[in-house]
């Protein structure tokens, strides 16, 4: 099988997996800062700059409807399953077949298009306005300071938040948008006590419900990294780049958390542990690449 038929099945199981569950690991980091800052021991701020993909805006997630509107014959070798030209025979057989699928097809691809539409609140993901309609319900909402479409589902955004610790946190939180694996989210704790996860900034996450649709990989931004590790396998050839899956962007960015003068970090898995900051406080920082494995994650003491 080529690389790109495996993308393609890849795509297309991934999506459907997605329509079914909605479990809703259809949005992802690209290049990005983050930053959470505990101010106090009842405030914080939160800002984000940088990439968000949402996968319902890409031609990525067009490639399984697309591969089924129009006949395409498919052979490979029985030893060595390397694509090879069909028959004249093996044609016909394939082409009566799909052609005798053609009402089941229209009625899957029909609902897997509401399915798809509700995970993007409502939004028709085949509206050639759907970018902008985004851009317009992201910019109203408290925080979105600047949204910019990229094409392709990508979007550059600046989101700023300040608030206090009388309640939980996620980001992104989307209006309309069924709840979805953040990229970061902080739950309180009785006696004073935040704990900060940040999900979405792993590429392999065993938490996340779409993992194992995913081949295990927690975010889109596993996606990303697949092609990569096809190389040498049904990727490149000897002396040429690996291919990358299309439309999704590479994950790369950095986590921080800062805590106010007379916090106590209680727990982290940073590699090199919490930093004294300028002025008091302690510093968390974590590189996101594509080989993040762990999502980064600390419980901190606030004092409030």
């Amino acid at each position: 099988m080529t690389m790109f038929s495996s993308i393609r099945l890849r795509a297309a199981a991934l999506l459907t997996g997605l329509a079914l569950a909605l479990s809703g690991c259809f949005v992802s980091p690209g290049k990005f800062t983050a930053e959470l800052a505990l101010t106090g021991p009842d405030s914080f701020t939160f800002t984000y700059e940088g990439e968000i993909f949402f996968l319902g805006l890409s031609k990525l997630a067009m490639m399984g409807a697309a591969a089924e509107e129009s006949f395409t014959p498919s052979c490979s070798d029985e030893e060595t399953y390397e694509d090879r030209d069909c028959t004249p025979e093996e044609v016909a057989e394939q082409r009566a077949e799909w052609e005798a699928g053609a009402a089941d097809r229209a009625a899957k691809a029909k609902q897997q298009a509401e399915q798809m539409k509700a995970l993007m609140g409502g939004i028709d993901p085949t509206d050639p306005k759907a970018a902008d309609e985004l851009v317009r319900l992201l910019e109203r909402q408290k925080g979105w300071n600047r949204v910019v479409s990229k094409g392709d589902g990508l979007f550059e955004v600046s989101y700023s938040v300040s608030s206090t610790l009388g309640h939980d946190f996620m980001f992104p939180a989307i209006e309309g948008f069924p709840p979805f694996n953040p990229f970061v989210e902080m739950f309180l704790r009785d006696g004073g006590q935040a704990r900060i996860n940040a999900p979405g900034f792993a590429v392999q996450n065993g938490d996340n419900p779409a993992a194992a649709m995913m081949g295990g990989m927690g975010s889109l931004a596993g996606l990303a990294a697949m092609g990569a590790n096809q190389q040498g396998e049904d990727g490149a050839q000897d002396g040429e780049a690996a291919p990358q899956m299309p439309g999704v962007p590479v994950i790369d960015g950095t986590f921080t958390i800062r805590t106010a003068p007379g916090m106590r970090i209680l727990a982290n898995n940073t590699d090199e542990g919490p930093e004294a900051a300028p002025g008091g406080g302690e510093v968390l920082r974590w590189t996101i690449s594509p080989r993040t494995a762990a999502a980064p994650t600390a419980l901190v003491a606030t004092g409030g």
